[in-house]
């Protein structure tokens, strides 16, 4: 896994670098808010969707500047719900990647602005024509997210996340919520980067089949160390869903099915990149990356 490992922190830093040109700080008094929005995606993170975004965008020798751009969008967008979920009407977390959440670091309302600043200044950057020279490139790119993190997927998936207590969920409608909050952002990394290289459709629905099934091995994974995780490792507050008496993938089969069952959509989803050859080694390593990490 070392070059796995080195290409992350390769594009970690990359994206980081973006970011800080992306989110340069006025010196007006509105700088505040852009502090807030700093903090927040500066913070470290394994950037597991920019990876993905940049990975899938190779396979399509896509500039690299510009999937760079729309890598680090992508990464402003999770930032924003990041900072929504830990506020004190949602998730009401007050730790998050090992240090003060925005709202405790700042305020409540600066919190709340911070997110939506970024949510904007996402699709911002990806409509600007530094991000692809074909402006039907770009519009393709602000629909498809745009539809990823709205209300029929991540925001659809949050609120249902926020219902799941009073709802007496099956496996199925966790599957579908997991699906809406966690997967669709990351189906959007691995497609992006075929949009931007205008692949044949064949290919963007292998990538996707790719992505849905990282997506929910992911989100199987954060179960796991939602009861297995320490609050040191993960970042953040543990034992969450557990204490809420949310159904999840584990309380609903267990811990060693819930952990064969991400093995197997990890291996599923290798399966698919057959296409892409030698080329997608990186997003079959990144598959068994995300069953076998502990944060």
């Amino acid at each position: 896994m070392t070059r796995l490992s080195d290409a992350m922190k390769e594009t970690a830093a990359l994206v980081d670098a973006e970011l800080d040109k992306l989110l340069l700080e006025p010196k007006t008094p509105e700088s505040r808010l852009v502090e807030a929005m700093r903090y927040s995606c500066l913070s470290g993170g394994k950037r597991l969707r920019p990876f993905l975004l940049l990975t899938s965008a190779d396979l399509f020798n896509v500039t690299k500047s510009g999937a760079l751009r729309v890598a680090a969008a992508l990464e402003m967008l999770h930032c924003y719900s990041l900072i929504h979920d830990d506020l004190p009407c949602m998730d009401n977390d007050d730790m998050r990647r090992g240090r003060p959440s925005c709202h405790i670091q700042f305020d409540e309302t600066t919190a709340v602005l911070a997110g939506d600043a970024l949510l904007t200044r996402a699709f911002d950057v990806i409509a600007a024509e530094p991000s692809h020279s074909d402006p039907n490139v770009r519009c393709q790119l602000v629909l498809e997210l745009a539809r990823a993190a709205g209300y029929t997927g991540m925001i659809g998936g949050q609120m249902l996340d926020m219902m799941a207590a009073d709802l007496n969920m099956d496996l199925v409608e966790v599957t579908r919520l997991q699906q809406m909050k966690t997967g669709r952002l990351i189906g959007f990394a691995c497609e992006a980067g075929a949009i931007m290289g205008k692949a044949p459709y064949n290919e963007r629905q292998i990538l996707k089949a790719y992505a849905r099934d990282i997506g929910l091995a992911f989100q199987i994974v954060d179960d796991l160390l939602d009861v297995e995780g320490s609050t040191e490792e993960m970042g953040k507050r543990v034992r969450k869903d557990v204490d809420a008496d949310k159904a999840t993938f584990v309380s609903f089969v267990g811990l060693e099915e819930a952990r064969k069952q991400a093995e197997t959509l990890a291996k599923q989803a290798i399966s698919y990149l057959d296409i892409f050859d030698e080329r997608a080694d990186l997003l079959r390593d990144l598959a068994m990356f995300i069953v076998e990490r502990r944060s």
